[in-house]
């Protein structure tokens, strides 16, 4: 929150001496030590009563490396005034400095910061919800892409452009940063139009190793470009003279929104997966609707969780299967619940990123799939349309060991080496009598405990469940199997059986 919202509170009686004007507050902190810095993290109000001051140049100096936003000093008991030298360093070394009166408890300067934070933090909520109730209705008018970026210009007071890789316009909405809102010119500057190209070349997906969002200024105007998923490297480029709370937000609904709508131009139309859809349900097998989707395969699967544990919905999903490059997502019922992707994708398309968890050969190059910020995701190999359900299996228990492990990526696939030269219905039937005696989540357990090489607390955070219950699921399981489930001969011959499933 900006320190003029704090100042203008009249019952504080807050008043700044020294120092900048203009600082951004994260949150309050009151220490006395001569040294505060180890304790700092940056962005805070340091309030002191000046207790232990013995050098202010230093002091000052400290809490500047440290990154402190401002610095509120009480007067009395210690200190009769403000001592002037410290003013002196606050102004030399730009921190702002607030005098406290005697009659304001530090605790309610605290209490006024987390205030106007909440009253902030709720306006902000407030006008995203409008605007993305306004750009929801704008993507479902007849001409829905100019009508977004008309909204969405509307609501960031600025101009909104679509641009391809080469930075070509496609559609344009909006006035420029600064003009008045009936003048009749309506383009960019052509200098601020040149930087904003530049902008969308820099995030462009035709670039491997993209960015998805990045953002400059040019004089007076904050520049911003986002991409879109698809396969032409479509661009949302912004410009705008002023940068609100819930900016970046509300892009990002209209990114999402653009994504989807810009999907015709980009891969598989819409008309094509809905005659695919309607086929299935007439009865059409998988092979014969894979073309309508846009490929004949092969396809990969991938299972998505939010790593904030949040449930997804509809408009989150939608921005993960716009980064991945399709439209092809379900996002589950909420509640925990995976979001599923289904990804175009096999032999020769680009590797995956460095570090990808790849746990079987498969003989393939996987599909162009790398981490996605803000989410974990598994994936199985690419597989044929027919072997689908296969593959969401193992897209589940990919996710499941990414969770566990706390990687951004898992890949897995299904048997190759010594296991594949077992012939499947051999393979299946001795599976089927082995773990005959064990019921679904017990085998479940199991299966995720070998994966994760016995360890109890990482199969706990795998299944959500408490480390004790794994525990006593393991042990039923020994008890049921009659085995012994530390000798690695055993354990080798239960994986080899679970992995069937």
């Amino acid at each position: 929150m900006p320190l003029t919202e704090l100042l203008a509170s009249k019952d504080l009686g807050l008043r700044r001496i020294a120092g900048p004007a203009e600082a951004d507050l994260l949150w309050v902190h009151t220490s006395e030590m001569a040294d505060p810095y180890p304790y700092l993290l940056g962005g805070e109000l340091l309030l002191s009563a000046g207790v232990l001051l013995t050098d202010p140049d230093h002091y000052v100096g400290r809490l500047v490396e440290a990154g402190a936003a401002a610095l509120g000093f009480g007067v009395r008991p210690v200190h009769e005034t403000v001592p002037a030298a410290l003013i002196e360093a606050c102004d030399r070394q730009g921190l702002p400095l607030l005098e406290v009166p005697p009659e304001t408890p530090f605790t309610a300067i605290a209490r006024a910061v987390w205030r106007l934070m909440a009253e902030a933090r709720h306006r902000e909520l407030r006008r995203v919800t409008r605007a993305q109730q306004a750009l929801a209705t704008a993507a479902a008018r007849p001409d829905p892409v100019p009508a977004v970026l008309h909204q969405l210009a509307t609501q960031l007071g600025g101009r909104a452009v679509l641009l391809t890789a080469r930075g070509e316009e496609v559609h344009a909405a909006g006035r420029d940063p600064g003009e008045e809102v009936h003048a009749a010119g309506r383009r960019l500057p052509p200098e601020a139009a040149g930087a904003l190209t530049r902008l969308a070349r820099v995030v462009a997906r035709e670039r491997p190793g993209a960015p998805s969002s990045a953002t400059d200024t040019h004089g007076d105007t904050h520049l911003s470009a986002y991409a879109l998923g698809g396969g032409e490297g479509l661009v949302l480029g912004l410009a705008a003279g002023r940068r609100e709370p819930g900016d970046h937000t509300v892009a990002g609904i209209a990114v999402v929104l653009l994504s989807l709508l810009a999907a015709p131009h980009q891969g598989a139309d819409a008309a094509g997966r809905s005659t695919a859809l309607v086929r299935m349900l007439l009865g059409a097998s998988p092979a014969e609707v894979a073309p309508l989707l846009g490929s004949t395969g092969p396809w990969t699967v991938v299972h998505a969780h939010r790593t904030d544990g949040a449930p997804a919905d509809a408009l989150t999903a939608g921005a993960l299967g716009a980064s991945l490059g399709t439209a092809l997502v379900d996002a589950g019922r909420g509640g925990g619940e995976a979001v599923r992707v289904l990804l175009p994708g096999g032999p020769g398309t680009e590797p995956a990123e460095p570090g990808t968890d790849a746990r079987t050969a498969t003989g393939r190059e996987p599909v162009r799939l790398t981490p996605q910020p803000g989410w974990t995701l598994g994936a199985s190999a690419p597989t044929s349309v027919t072997d689908l359900d296969a593959a969401d299996s193992l897209a589940a228990r990919a996710l499941a060991h990414a969770r566990a492990t706390r990687a951004p990526l898992t890949v897995d696939a299904p048997e190759s080496g010594l296991a594949a030269l077992v012939p499947p219905e051999q393979a299946a039937a001795h599976a089927r009598t082995l773990l005959a005696p064990l019921t679904a989540p017990l085998a479940d357990t199991l299966r995720c405990w070998l994966s994760l090489h016995g360890s109890w607390d990482r199969t706990a955070v795998a299944l959500n469940v408490h480390r004790n219950t794994v525990r006593q699921r393991i042990g039923r399981c020994g008890e049921l199997l009659e085995a012994d489930l530390d000798d690695m001969d055993v354990r080798a011959e239960l994986w080899f059986a679970l992995r069937q499933g």
